[in-house]
């Protein structure tokens, strides 16, 4: 069959690669794409907010699975758009997607469905939000309601960093403009996907996110600074309390509302004494764990993701290597807050040559035969091994391999793994 993919990003670069595996495939399309994914499907000029010029395109072109990965226009309609033109496609309605739209509607969600998360407030206003602020304790989290592209969350070390949220997000309308203000979870993060098809999850794969900018998680937060996967944390036990506690309820719960939930439900943890709590909602693929969880899949992701499509999915265990995987994240200088653009990038070809090594775009384009850096996020150096510590050697040896002075990136992506690894091996 013809795939469309829409999206730009590493996330879509990673499932572009596993899509063209599979052998139901015939022509994968990719809108709008990016160099690295031009090499294995074909880039098509759409506008992600022409719902009509998209469906037009999958009339002609015959397709037979239209894939999201953003969130934004999954947020504004895209996926009822197209089923209403007959078209099949994975992701979820917009009325869904409000689990990841609207940080406010999925807090009041979690308490009517008796779902752990942390006890929160919202607020339209800036006086109101300071003067609840002044009722909690510290550290606090200071959150848009709506998207802000990964960027919406200051953690707050104290009180006037805090009012400095409220107002940045007050003054710049950052995520609709409105926002929530949540009390502090202690405990590890962790990422943890689960495969959708209405009335059905199957648990997917865990991950453990990197968001800060800067190394031994300091500085601003970001989309992302790199991942691994497995998530140590999310063995079998955890594994199946998530499905049960937080997971299986939200299904219930959507469809209960009318607004069953079809895709890629993305749950972002904080796992703590008490068990799993849900930090929040996304609605699709994660970028970057999508980097680090598609080449351990042992499936084909195609037929996974047309069977949650059509309400199919079968109740089955699905396949992963044992394997590690570790991305990390190459920025452009000035991430996150004013990448510089427009820099030359070569010596992938070198670095694509180290053993277990991939490579996804992220950010880039083509000018006269050069690569150039074109966002803030702009590559993703992907690499398995028999454990964390060898496949971060040898993702650090592939981005060794680049050259680009005007990039730059964490260099402890994988820490928490490498310290309870080192700890194991002196037990």
């Amino acid at each position: 069959m013809n795939v469309l993919l829409i999206g730009s990003g590493g996330r879509e670069h990673a499932i572009a690669k596993s899509l063209v595996q599979s052998p139901l495939l015939s022509t994968l399309f990719v809108a709008p794409g990016n160099p690295g994914m031009a090499e294995i499907a074909q880039c098509v000029v759409l506008r992600l907010d022409d719902f009509q010029a998209i469906i037009d395109f999958c009339r002609v072109q015959a397709i037979g699975l239209v894939v999201i990965g953003p969130e934004a226009p999954l947020v504004a309609g895209l996926a009822e758009a197209l089923e209403r033109a007959g078209l099949k496609v994975f992701g979820p309605s917009a009325a869904a997607a409000q689990l990841e739209g609207s940080k406010s509607f999925t807090k009041q969600f979690c308490i009517d469905h008796h779902i752990p998360t942390a006890e929160a407030r919202s607020f339209e206003a800036a006086e109101p939000a300071k003067a609840y602020l002044s009722t909690r304790s510290l550290p606090i989290v200071v959150k848009a309601d709506g998207l802000a592209a990964g960027k919406g969350v200051v953690v707050a070390a104290s009180r006037e960093e805090a009012e400095a949220a409220v107002d940045q997000i007050f003054a710049g309308g950052i995520g609709g403009g409105s926002l929530l203000i949540e009390d502090f979870l202690e405990g590890e993060e962790a990422s943890f996907f689960a495969l959708c098809d209405g009335t059905r999850a199957l648990p997917f794969a865990s991950a453990q996110d990197h968001k800060r900018v800067g190394e031994g998680d300091k500085g601003a937060n970001t989309g992302g600074m790199g991942a691994y996967s497995p998530a140590p944390i999310m063995d079998g036990t955890m594994t199946e309390r998530v499905m049960e506690e937080i997971i299986r309820p939200t299904l219930k719960g959507m469809a209960a509302r009318g607004t069953p939930f079809k895709g890629m439900l993305f749950a972002g943890l904080m796992i703590g004494a008490n068990g799993p709590k849900l930090i929040e909602y996304n609605v699709r693929f994660g970028d970057p764990e999508t980097q680090v969880m598609l080449p351990r899949l042992q499936e084909d992701l195609l037929a996974l993701l047309l069977a949650a499509a059509e309400g199919n999915l079968q109740e089955k265990s699905l396949r992963f290597s044992p394997e590690t995987a570790l991305t990390v994240v190459l920025a452009a200088r000035g991430y996150p807050e004013a990448p510089q653009k427009g820099s030359v990038i070569s010596g992938l070809d070198k670095a694509a040559l180290v053993p277990g090594v991939s490579l996804t775009h992220a950010g880039t384009r083509r000018e006269g035969g050069k690569l150039l850096a074109d966002g803030g996020r702009v590559l993703n150096v992907t690499a398995l091994g028999k454990d964390v510590a060898e496949a971060a050697a040898r993702a650090y040896q592939a981005v060794d391999a680049i050259d680009w002075p005007e990039g730059f990136c964490r260099r402890d992506i994988g820490w928490r793994a490498l310290k309870n690894l080192g700890a194991g091996k002196k037990n």
